[in-house]
């Protein structure tokens, strides 16, 4: 991939991952080691007296190869407006985040920069880099300057043999090289996952995972048993002296969170307990300044990208997992950079020192990123954490396009720009799906809509749809030169990126009503995961109840009629929830499973047999789930 350009500006000192081979060799290390017992720790707290040395972060996550900003309100983030109310504004494209992160390391005249992210960088991609297995955007997060990242879930759509691809390089076994002219070398920054073992506790080289990674020339990687696939920590010496060390992982329900044959040969550990064990390895190397990247989130404590996060004390409007993990997890770590939950903040939680510690996020697809800045004191080497600040900004349109980065979207672009552009059908106003406020969206019921009936040969009778598998909006303005209204498959894609198989089951009355019981209960009862249904489907939801009582069980019809829990009934869902994703382990129980299409084949084949310039969609009305 391209080397990244050196960033130098007027006193600000760039760091850079100089391949990982020279770096752990000279100034940093990459070691992957075996689980250790936890020390009791220490408050990572530096003297704040005497010399210090100030360093920035940069920080990014979610981007799942949105090389170009995302339309509609996917797009978008919230600001506050002229009257004091939340205004949105579009936001994103890689090229004008790399213009802003320049001018942040500008800014930050005298620091160490480096620039990291916290997972989901790539994975449900648009077409642009997903037509590619990802490499476009391995080659952007290069040229932008991306130092290090945790792994997320998205990471292994495609299952840990592909992840190791694209850590290491070497041609997709399957569509050979993406570009013949230079067949891809992997990721020049290095991918960190702490968290995620072998199954069977093989060394990461010799498990079946790994055959065919790797490149001719550049030696693997090996992990022994019980060692992490990638490497769980990175250490960055500074121009200055001193020392940084970077623990990376993933979400322990990543297997719930993508299909569950891309995860069934990993194990993935304790958020907790593994980063307490790194913190005490790092520091036993005496590297005092620790930074946890966890692809692990939250939800915001409002609806702006800079809303007040701790007005009733530390951490006080955040609601999450991620806000346990920063608070328990060891005082040797001094900052959390999270990702996951796709929405941005800015707290401080307390660490079980009592120390205070930042836990941040960026919003996803680019659309935000997170400047940090701290001292590290000279004389411990740790964080002084009174110094630690953190900001989240926007990244507008109206930011001009860094040329290097630009020039290697336009590149990708101009390779997939013939099936990209091709039209595929027509609607009449914009559908919201992503970035609608609401539970039940109109792009959820179209997609619904469409699955049934790509799956009415095998019987197909309503359909369900997890919120995870719509990825964006469809917008009614154009997009390029095709004209308002028009859908091109490279819309279609970005909206159903992941190609996923669609399966016909049976399920009895009573499963269905399980299925529909466990969007509020068991998994899910913190965190409902409202389905998007089909038109044959109606129910009602009391939100005012707890559980699986939220649903009223009574309401529920099919076609029109009540439900019968005897009667068998053909449900169409993706591969992901026939496999049980998201907390629905009802749909496991399915019988008679058939699966001859996709669901990016049901939704392009649908709007193109149903619209016409003349005739277009309408954006459905949203009206299947009654909220009482």
């Amino acid at each position: 991939m391209q080397g990244a350009p050196p960033h130098q500006r007027s006193g600000v000192r760039r760091v850079r991952a100089r391949g990982r081979l020279a770096l752990a060799g000279a100034s940093a290390a990459l070691v992957l080691v075996p689980a250790l017992t936890a020390a009791s720790a220490a408050p990572g707290e530096g003297s704040g007296a005497g010399k210090t040395t100030p360093v920035q972060l940069l920080a990014v996550n979610d981007l799942h190869g949105n090389l170009d900003a995302v339309e509609g309100p996917a797009g978008s983030v919230y600001r506050e407006g002229p009257g004091g109310e939340p205004e949105r504004v579009q936001a994103g494209g890689v090229s004008r985040l790399a213009t802003l992160l320049d001018r942040a390391r500008s800014d930050a005249e005298g620091a160490d920069s480096l620039t990291v992210g916290a997972g989901d960088m790539i994975g449900g991609s648009p077409l642009l880099s997903a037509a590619f297995h990802d490499e476009p955007t391995v080659d952007a997060l290069e040229m932008l300057g991306l130092d290090v990242s945790s792994v997320g879930n998205h990471e292994f759509d495609e299952g840990p043999r592909e992840l190791l691809r694209m850590d290491r390089g070497g041609c997709h076994p399957e569509d050979g090289c993406a570009d013949p002219d230079r067949p891809y070398d992997g990721a020049d920054f290095p991918y960190l996952a702490a968290n995620v073992l072998p199954k069977d506790g093989a060394a990461a080289d010799k498990h079946p995972a790994a055959k065919k990674a790797g490149k001719p020339g550049k030696p693997g990687k090996k992990a022994g048993a019980g060692k992490p696939i990638l490497p769980p920590y990175w250490i960055e010496k500074l121009p200055s002296g001193e020392r940084v060390g970077f623990i990376g992982l993933t979400t322990k329900d990543t297997p719930s969170a993508v299909s569950a044959s891309m995860t069934k040969d990993l194990v993935f550990e304790d958020e907790v307990a593994t980063i307490d064990r790194y913190a005490d390895e790092l520091d036993r190397k005496g590297v005092k300044a620790v930074v946890a990247l966890v692809h692990e989130g939250a939800e915001p404590p409002g609806r702006t990208y800079d809303a007040e996060c701790d007005k009733d004390g530390p951490a006080s409007e955040l609601n999450g997992r991620i806000k346990g993990i920063a608070s328990t997890a060891s005082p040797k770590v001094d900052l959390f950079v999270t990702g996951h939950s796709h929405e941005p903040y800015v707290c401080t939680v307390e660490d079980p020192a009592g120390n205070p510690r930042k836990v941040t996020q960026a919003a996803s697809f680019g659309r935000t990123y997170t400047d940090l800045r701290f001292d590290i004191d000279s004389s411990t080497g740790d964080v002084v954490r009174r110094s630690v600040s953190a900001r989240n900004h926007i990244v507008g349109l109206d930011t001009p396009k860094q040329p290097r980065v630009d020039s290697v979207v336009e590149k990708w672009r101009a390779r997939s720009a013939d099936l990209a552009n091709q039209p595929v059908g027509y609607i009449s106003d914009d559908i919201p799906g992503r970035g609608s406020p609401d539970p039940e969206t109109p792009l959820g019921d179209l997609i619904t809509d469409t699955q049934v009936e790509g799956a009415r040969g095998e019987g197909a009778e309503l359909a369900l749809l997890n919120w995870g598998g719509m990825r964006s909006d469809l917008v009614y303005r154009a997009s390029g030169d095709e004209g308002d209204g028009v859908v091109t498959y490279g819309e279609a894609f970005q909206v159903q990126p992941f190609d996923n198989p669609l399966v016909t089951m049976t399920l009895t009355g009573d499963q269905l009503l399980t299925v529909l019981r466990q969007q509020f209960s068991g998994a899910n009862e913190g965190y409902p995961q409202v389905l998007q249904v089909s038109d044959a489907l109606r129910f009602d939801v009391d939100m005012a109840r707890s559980g699986a009582a939220r649903l009223l069980e009574d309401s529920v019809r099919v076609g029109g009629e009540p439900l019968e829990p005897s009667r068998d009934y053909r449900v169409t869902v993706n591969d992901f929830l026939a496999e049980g994703g998201n907390g629905f382990g009802a749909l496991k129980g399915g019988t008679d499973r058939e699966a001859t299409t996709t669901d990016l084949a049901a939704f392009t084949d649908y709007i193109k047999n149903h619209s016409s310039p003349d005739d277009p969609i309408a954006p459905p009305k949203a009206d299947r789930i009654t909220w009482r």
